[in-house]
């Protein structure tokens, strides 16, 4: 029994064995069979391509796409996010429906312009009347004072290119609520109540002054004392250029005790309040924000973008960091700029929700500080900046950026190994692994073709932007420019689908004839390496320049490096093709979905702006460029799929079908840039003036005056789309500059001639304003330093400005305004003062002095004086108001009576 026992087994054995055998000879056949396939695919040459090589465009392109629909969706919902009604539930501190109703009833007082009855009295009687309310309803342990402040200066600003404003009885109303006992340190809430004209400016920023009362009554009625002052600042010139945060921060006698501020803003209506501005330095006020905002949102980039200039905007924030050298957070409401300074920014379209969210979170934040031991120490936590970003909307990461700087390095000397240890790895020849004959290329050196991969993606961006570019110009050229502003997505199938077949048509190019005889696999190493070269330059160079948006660089560097780690094992695995994409995806997924979110915040807030950017800057070059960008960073990591694919055929047709089927249609004026729909309006904005002009020669005689409706339209389509509806209204009657006056002599609400250089003046009979403007030289003196000093008087509307150009030999060496340095614009060179008062001023009396190098025979300087009626009887003529009702319901046309008188001295 043992000895057959014993048989079986080693039959049974035998068998075994001989079964392993055929099927390792099976596999190897297979295998065998699978190679020579290979081999005649990728042409023959002995080359063993990867099993995850010449990747079927059927599989690949799906693929990605539902990739990148999947991003797009997530970011959609991240965004919404943001916007999304509060949850629901739980007591809340801050009443919205309450803030609502200060809302409305503010709104209701109707569009309140500097100087005119409805923001001097009306809306400051209104909210004296609620913060007595809330006094009577406070808790014994605080004490609130109210202070109305009629405050006279001036100052100079180098906003848009530089200028001086000066400012007399503008109105602020100061709310003072501190410990029954007092406080010596304060943190201070900043909004404005007064609006641009014609408008009744919900959002900016009478929404922020809602907020702001119901904050003083929630605080008020808390029996827990606060440690510091919470002064409100409800500001009643913040549109006439700033003026009456600075008449605060240097003249008021709380401003001394200001130790941090939050400015309150919007450049759009609703959503949820952005953190773009910070400090200067002071991270713990971010740290604040973060520790006590319910929902915070904000990002160091916005921050960053907003102070380089490409945003043409100035907030309060500006004027109580350089004037009072206070640090604080701005805020503002980004959502729908569309219809931001329009008629339609009224506060039914500003949801309750956004009242409540912007609520939780100042209240949160103000309350933090004024309990804070560091608000009474500020400047002793002044040191160095912070980098800041929300996740997602989620929730914000903050770290000082002398942290992330370190972390930056550490990130880029990583990729700096990871690359060199590519380049300087021994090159062996003869029989190999699979691996190293991938990665081999007989008597070229792995510097050598990455030096030339870069400069062949290089190239290929160059070769896209060009292509892209030159179909945004001639749109432009034809008059179709802007076809995207009211349905965005146009703008991504008419320019995002080209930069992408030209992209992978560049590579596949490459791929095709330079590339013919390389290995796939070595080619999709070489390009993932590419963009990790190109990220790495700038995460060090951002590093170096003190940028602290730099972590975004940081993000693009190491989930890639981490990603390859992850896809090292599916590369040396046969069949892994699907498997090796997804883990790849995957590991991209996070670089991809954050840097498309912060897209879509850079496009909601930058979009808008393209439709009152002026008549110089054409926008579709701009939102081309843009989108040539993005489309390079987001598809820099998956330029290495064009050379893993059998072919890019199929995609490049089915882009550039889509592109050039856009195109077509953009061409043919399908879609209308703007929309009247009630819901959801993308008006035109234009503004008219019903201006009168008198040129005065040396004598003070009337040389000549000419009197007309002047017409800018404040996009690049100028008033095109309305000239049929408006037939007298075209190229015809394009305005002439006065070459010889500032400013062309004509009546600039601010120095912004040379962004619309582009506009119309339709004859018309003279205006005559019932208060019309009186200037006179009151003196002119000879100063014992070789130097005349002129002396004027001027008094006018509420709003004014001062031009003044010296002449070739003189000088304006100094005056009266400002801190008494003129400041001349540096786009001009013609010398701009920005006047405005409020009720019950003085008349304005200045100086100006001039040296001389000889006698002048023709006046030393042309000087004009320009008045802007922007409320009251004096508004609107009968022709102006005739032409404006014959606009389409399409735009939002603001107009007002303006005069321009030019004297020579």
């Amino acid at each position: 029994m043992e000895r057959s026992s014993a048989a079986v087994g080693a039959v049974r054995r035998l068998r075994t064995q001989q079964h392993q055998h055929q099927q390792q000879k099976r596999e190897e056949e297979e295998d065998e069979e699978w190679r020579r396939k290979r081999r005649r695919k990728a042409g023959g040459g002995g080359r063993l391509p990867h099993p995850l090589l010449l990747l079927p465009e059927s599989r690949a392109a799906p693929l990605l796409l539902l990739y990148l629909l999947a991003l797009r969706g997530l970011v959609h919902v991240s965004f919404q996010q943001l916007v999304r009604p509060a949850p629901a539930g739980g007591a809340r501190e801050f009443n919205a429906p309450r803030a609502r109703a200060y809302l409305e009833n503010i709104t209701a007082i109707g569009p309140r312009a500097v100087g005119s009855p409805e923001n001097e009295i009306f809306t400051v009687n209104y909210l004296l009347e609620q913060v007595k309310v809330i006094e009577q309803e406070s808790s014994h342990v605080h004490r609130i004072s109210v202070d109305v402040q009629r405050p006279t200066g001036t100052f100079s600003i180098d906003f848009l290119g530089g200028f001086t404003s000066y400012y007399d009885n503008i109105t602020n109303v100061v709310v003072k609520l501190e410990p029954r006992s007092g406080a010596e340190h304060a943190v201070l809430a900043n909004c404005h109540f007064d609006s641009v004209p014609n408008t009744l400016g919900a959002s900016d920023d009478a929404v922020s002054c809602s907020v702001m009362l119901e904050i003083l009554h929630t605080l008020s009625k808390s029996s827990e004392p606060l440690k510091h002052a919470v002064i409100f600042l409800f500001n009643g010139a913040e549109e006439s250029l700033l003026q009456a945060s600075h008449g605060f921060i240097t003249q008021h006698h709380w401003a001394k005790s200001v130790r941090a501020f939050i400015n309150l803003e919007a450049a759009g209506v609703g959503g949820k309040e952005l953190v773009f501005q910070t400090g200067p330095e002071n991270p713990w006020l971010v740290q604040a924000y973060i520790s006590a905002a319910k929902h915070p949102f904000g990002c160091v980039v916005a921050q960053e973008v907003f102070q380089s200039g490409v945003i043409p905007a100035e907030t309060d924030f500006r004027i109580y960091r350089d004037f009072g050298n206070v640090p604080g957070i701005d805020l503002a409401f980004i959502e729908n700029g569309y219809i931001y300074h329009t008629k339609y920014d009224t506060a039914d379209r500003i949801l309750t929700d956004s009242i409540q969210r912007a609520g939780d979170n100042i209240l949160g934040v103000l309350k933090y500080l004024a309990t804070s031991d560091k608000l009474a120490r500020s400047h002793e936590y002044r040191h160095g900046n912070i980098v800041f970003f929300d996740v997602f909307g989620m929730f914000v990461l903050a770290y000082p950026a002398r942290v992330g700087a370190i972390m930056n390095y550490v990130i880029t000397a990583l990729a700096v190994l990871y690359l060199g240890k590519k380049v300087l790895q021994p090159r062996k020849r003869g029989k190999l692994k699979l691996l190293c004959i991938l990665l081999s290329l007989s008597a070229v050196s792995y510097a050598k073709e990455l030096a030339i991969a870069v400069v062949l993606t290089v190239l290929s961006w160059l070769v896209t932007l060009l292509g892209v570019l030159t179909v945004a110009v001639f749109i432009s050229l034809i008059g179709r420019c802007l076809s995207w502003y009211t349905h965005f997505y146009v703008s991504v199938f008419l320019y995002g689908t080209a930069a992408l077949a030209k992209l992978i048509f560049v590579h596949t190019l490459a791929k095709t004839f330079y590339y013919k005889h390389t290995n796939e696999q070595f080619l999709a190493e070489i390009f993932f390496d590419v963009p990790v070269v190109f990220w790495s330059i700038s995460l060090a160079l951002l590093t170096y320049l003190g940028v602290s948006s730099a972590f975004v660089s940081a993000i693009w560097v190491a989930f890639p490096l981490l990603t390859k780690l992850m896809t090292y094992k599916e590369l040396n695995e046969k069949g892994a093709t699907m498997k090796f994409i997804t883990v790849y995806l995957l590991g991209m997924f996070i670089p991809h979905l954050y840097l498309l979110y912060l897209n879509w915040i850079i496009f909601e807030m930058f979009v808008p702006i393209m439709g009152r950017s002026g008549s110089e800057i054409p926008p579709d070059i701009i939102v081309a460029a843009f989108i040539v960008l993005m489309c390079v960073l987001l598809s820099s990591y998956l330029l290495k799929f064009i050379y893993l694919a059998k072919s890019t055929k199929r995609t490049i047709i089915t882009l550039t079908t889509v592109s050039a089927i856009t195109f077509t249609l953009v061409c043919s004026g399908i879609f209308f840039p703007y929309s009247s729909d009630a819901a959801n309006p993308r008006p035109k904005r234009v503004f008219l003036q019903h201006m009168s002009r008198r040129f005065h020669r040396l004598d003070g005689l009337l040389e000549r005056s000419d009197s007309g409706i002047w017409i800018n339209g404040l996009d690049y389509d100028g008033i095109s789309h309305v000239t049929p509806h408006i037939p007298e209204l075209n190229d015809s009657i394009r305005t002439k500059c006065e070459e010889e006056s500032p400013l062309c002599g004509l009546p600039w609400i601010l120095p912004v001639d040379y962004l619309f250089r582009k506009n119309w003046y339709l004859p018309a009979p003279a205006t005559t304003p019932k208060k019309p403007v009186h200037f006179q030289l009151l003196s002119k003196e000879q100063m014992p330093w070789d130097s005349t000093k002129l002396t004027f008087e001027v008094s006018g509307p509420s709003h004014m400005s001062l031009y003044l150009r010296p002449h070739q030999g003189s000088t304006l060496s100094r005056w009266s305004l400002g801190d008494g340095t003129p400041v001349a614009n540096a786009v001009g060179g013609d010398y701009f003062v920005f006047y405005s008062h409020g009720l019950q001023a003085l008349p304005w009396q200045f100086w100006i002095e001039f040296k001389a190098s000889d006698e002048p025979t023709k006046g030393m300087v042309t000087l004009a004086i320009v008045t802007h009626y922007f409320f009251g009887e004096d508004q609107k003529s009968p022709q102006l108001h005739a032409l404006i009702e014959r606009f389409p319901n399409w735009t939002f046309p603001s107009g007002w009576v303006s005069t321009y008188d030019q004297f020579i001295f």
